[in-house]
């Protein structure tokens, strides 16, 4: 029954993910006019103004959840499975810290240029990652638990010297970057999409490509070996791969939390846990999930933006006591 119920469960996600397209694009402080969407979307409308407000700013924005959502989701699922730890997450790896920490020094250094803020945070990110890697290889790459000990160790480090700067920056400059460091899409344009569209389909390509050694290590190092899976080097490039995605994203959007926490759950609860399943199924929930909190960001409160980490972080905060709660039921 349940095998059968599966192929709905598809088809039931792609209808509500369509839907939910729809309904964001006409959700905000203006209404559009419902018979003007579809001409607007090929450039046939004659209202000027819906047409820019469409094309020019909720087009972008719906795309930029979409894949932004994705993302999160893909990279949380892909650590998940890569560490065997439910409870892993992008931002264990200090991604989050060490774009705030770029994005601080460009607001603070280069404030005339609007382009010096995402690439700041994308090299800050990097930087993050690279440091996380370079102290889990010293502590010996055979046990994961070291992976996690450094990004949890390097996230308190950059966050550190970011909160220095701000404590010692202007106002002004510290409101601007603690608003982008809790995560919004109102900086959404094409740009932005098309650097962070090849990276969440490269990801994906080679996740689908290496599902079955993907498959193979969520049993254990040993297992993998066995079927002839060279672990070390698979788990390094998904590694890589997982905080470069993180990184852009993080560079347009800003700190998203618990996304990649939570999607990847929801997902082996519906469709299973098997990789390409959980791959597929983490980048659909993900981009319906990001796309309806920005409209809440939007809409709840009148002619004010909520900060995307907000929504996420109390949603996912009850979310984490509700595993929490589960496991020790299980225990019982």
């Amino acid at each position: 029954m349940t095998k059968l119920l599966r192929p709905f469960r598809w088809v039931l996600l792609l209808f509500l993910l369509l839907f939910s397209c729809l309904w964001c694009l006409n959700t905000g402080a203006v209404a559009l006019d419902w018979q003007l969407l579809w001409p607007c979307l090929f450039d046939q409308c004659h209202a000027s103004a819906q047409h820019q407000i469409l094309l020019e700013l909720r087009l972008p924005r719906l795309l930029l959840g979409l894949v932004a959502g994705a993302g999160l989701a893909l990279s949380g699922a892909l650590l998940q499975n890569l560490s065997r730890n439910m409870l892993a997450d992008p931002y264990l790896f200090g991604i989050i810290s060490g774009a705030g920490l770029g994005a601080t020094l460009a607001t603070l250094l280069l404030p005339q240029y609007a382009i010096a803020l995402p690439l700041a945070a994308f090299a800050g990110a990097l930087l993050a990652m690279v440091l996380v890697l370079g102290f889990a290889a010293l502590g010996g790459w055979q046990r994961l638990d070291t992976v996690i000990l450094a990004g949890v160790a390097v996230s308190f480090l950059l966050s550190a010297v970011t909160s220095l700067l701000l404590y010692q920056s202007e106002a002004f400059a510290a409101n601007r970057v603690m608003f982008w460091l809790m995560g919004s899409l109102a900086r959404a344009d094409y740009q932005a999409l098309a650097v962070i569209t090849p990276c969440l389909l490269l990801c994906f390509a080679l996740g689908c490509l290496y599902r079955r050694q993907l498959d193979a290590l969520q049993w254990s190092d040993q297992t993998a070996y066995s079927l002839g899976v060279a672990v070390l080097p698979v788990r390094l490039l998904f590694l890589l791969l997982t905080a470069a995605l993180t990184a852009c994203i993080v560079a347009y959007c800003g700190g998203i939390g618990f996304v990649g926490l939570m999607i990847p759950h929801l997902v082996r609860l519906l469709f299973g846990g098997q990789t390409l399943v959980l791959l597929c199924g983490s980048m659909l929930c993900g981009s319906m999930f990001l796309i309806w909190v920005d409209a809440g960001a939007r809409t709840l409160l009148p002619e004010q933006e909520l900060p995307l980490g907000v929504i996420t972080a109390g949603i996912g905060s009850l979310f984490f006591l509700l595993l929490l709660s589960r496991k020790g039921q299980r225990q019982l």
